[in-house]
C-alpha cells in the first residue's frame, strides 16, 4: 500500500522567457500553485506520511525567495538593467519556464529531506521529515490551464 499527502503552496512571481519568440518573453506575472506530493509505504508514529508543516517549515524561506520576485534566466540581457531591484530577482541557469520552477524546488526538498533536519516553529516545537516518506513530484500551477511537473525517478 502507498500513502500520499499532498501540501499546496502559492506564490506570486514574475518572470520573463528570454528564449520564447512570443510575449512570454516581456516580463509578465503569475499566481502559481504549487503542489508537493509525499508518499510512504508505511505511516509514522503519528499515523501520518509526513505533517503538513515540516513541508510548510522546510520550504518557508525558499518560496518566500520566490513570492513576489521576478524570475529571469541569468544570461538574459535584460539582468543588468534589473540590477536595482536584485533582492527581488531570481536567477536561473536556464529560462524560469515552469517546468523549471518545478524542477528547482524539487531539488530543493529532495536535498531537505536527505539531510534530515529538524526545523521549529514560532513555538520551538521541533519537526522532522520521517524516514519512511519519499518526495514524490512537484506540481507547478501557472495558469487555470497550465501546469507543469516533476517526478522522482
Amino acid at each position: 500500500m502507498i500513502y500520499r499527502v499532498c501540501k499546496s503552496f502559492e506564490v506570486e512571481s514574475g518572470h520573463m522567457l528570454s528564449k520564447h519568440p512570443g510575449l512570454c518573453r516581456y516580463p509578465h506575472g503569475h499566481t502559481r500553485r504549487i503542489d508537493v506530493i509525499l508518499a510512504a509505504t508505511q505511516l509514522d508514529e503519528r499515523d501520518m506520511v509526513c505533517d503538513f508543516k515540516v513541508l510548510r517549515l522546510a520550504l518557508r524561506d525558499h518560496l518566500a525567495r520566490l513570492d513576489h520576485s521576478m524570475a529571469m534566466n541569468k544570461a538574459d540581457p535584460m539582468v543588468k538593467a534589473l540590477e536595482p531591484m536584485r533582492d527581488r530577482l531570481v536567477l536561473f541557469e536556464a529560462d524560469p519556464t515552469t517546468e523549471v520552477f518545478a524542477k528547482s524546488i524539487f531539488e530543493f526538498l529532495r536535498s531537505e529531506i536527505a539531510q534530515n533536519k529538524t526545523y521549529h516553529d514560532d513555538r520551538g516545537d521541533p519537526y522532522r521529515f520521517p524516514a519512511t516518506v519519499r518526495l514524490e513530484r512537484v506540481r507547478v500551477t501557472e495558469t487555470s490551464t497550465s501546469w507543469a511537473e516533476v517526478e522522482a525517478d
